[in-house]
């Protein structure tokens, strides 16, 4: 298997999430800045979310403020310790609520908070306040006056900070065993071929593809299997539903290439098709073999970010992970003709 990303690792709590600050004095253009950087985010299929200062009670709900002008261009935003908000609330620690926005959006930025220990880009003032405070200067990637801090160069900036965060996530491996078959009369990931059991055959096709490979399920397995991680079905729930949301739960900031135990004509190529799929703002690659909306949830890619998604199917009393289908950041590609084999069971 692949050796994980040291980042991953890391003891911060946001050292791998796209987290950036847009800091500086009052009257150096960090709304404005913000206000039109959030459209070109957008575009590329992004989730934003902007978190504000909600120390000078800031109230969101008048046209024409701070917040209400982030809305309507397109993000979501959170006010720390205000009592009147648009889709957030939070009390208390930012790092934990920033962490927890990081589960849903694909860039948070956080106007103000200068002494936060996140990564910020520093907008100069006026004469007399350009210089950056000493207790940030080991936390500033750059610093902007007011004629370098246009959208292009801000865009940039940001781009380059969720691609990296993104490639940084971990991408693990899942098998997701079955049931006892009745038509076979024994549990499907036991049935041997060619001097292997499908679960071998799928854990040695994923294994040099991913960081880590998880089985999610219970029952027997073959004892060349024993050291894996071993994670049980979400409780009250069925199906393959309850073997992803498992795993998403257990490991929280993990992108998970998932396959069912019954799949096994899976090709080594079919794996590196899925990966090539994935891209900042994508949460899921469902395939489409045939193009007709027919999508196949096993052999799928899932990042960590969809799990409120399938969150949200369970609680509706639903298992279908099909149900994902025209939700924000799912992709449904067409594979190669070549490889459609792979998603036969």
């Amino acid at each position: 298997m692949r050796k994980e990303k040291d980042s991953h690792s890391l003891s911060h709590p946001l050292a791998s999430y796209p987290v950036l600050g847009i800091c500086g004095y009052s009257g150096a253009g960090k709304t404005t800045l913000i206000e039109a950087l959030i459209p070109r985010l957008r575009s590329r299929g992004l989730r934003v979310a902007v978190v504000k200062d909600g120390a000078h009670k800031v109230r969101i709900d008048a046209p024409g403020k701070d917040s209400d002008r982030f809305f309507s261009v397109g993000a979501d935003v959170a006010l720390l310790g205000e009592q009147h908000f648009i889709r957030h609330h939070q009390q208390g620690d930012l790092i934990a609520f920033l962490v927890t926005l990081c589960s849903s959006y694909d860039i948070v930025l956080v106007e103000g908070h200068a002494t936060t220990a996140i990564p910020k880009i520093w907008l100069s003032g006026p004469e007399g306040q350009r210089d950056v405070p000493l207790e940030n200067k080991g936390q500033v990637i750059a610093t902007l006056t007011r004629e370098q801090a246009t959208v292009d160069r801000l865009f940039a900036l940001v781009q380059s900070l969720v691609t990296t965060r993104w490639e940084q996530t971990p991408v693990w491996g899942c098998v997701l065993i079955g049931g006892r078959s009745t038509r076979m009369g024994r549990p499907k990931h036991l049935i041997r071929e060619k001097n292997k059991t499908w679960l071998e055959h799928a854990v040695e096709t994923l294994a040099p593809k991913v960081d880590q490979v998880v089985l999610s399920g219970s029952g027997e397995i073959p004892v060349s299997l024993a050291a894996l991680p071993r994670i049980p079905d979400a409780p009250g729930l069925a199906g393959p539903l309850a073997g992803i949301l498992s795993v998403m739960r257990w490991q929280r900031t993990i992108s998970w290439l998932v396959m069912a135990c019954d799949q096994p004509d899976v090709q080594p190529e079919s794996l590196d098709w899925l990966l090539a799929q994935r891209q900042p703002g994508i949460r899921a690659v469902l395939p489409d073999l045939l193009g007709n909306g027919h999508l196949e949830p096993l052999l799928a890619w899932y990042d960590f970010r969809c799990r409120p998604q399938l969150e949200t199917i369970a609680t509706s009393g639903s298992l279908r992970i099909s149900r994902l289908a025209h939700q924000a950041g799912i992709r449904h590609f067409q594979p190669p003709e070549h490889l459609h084999s792979s998603w036969r069971n």
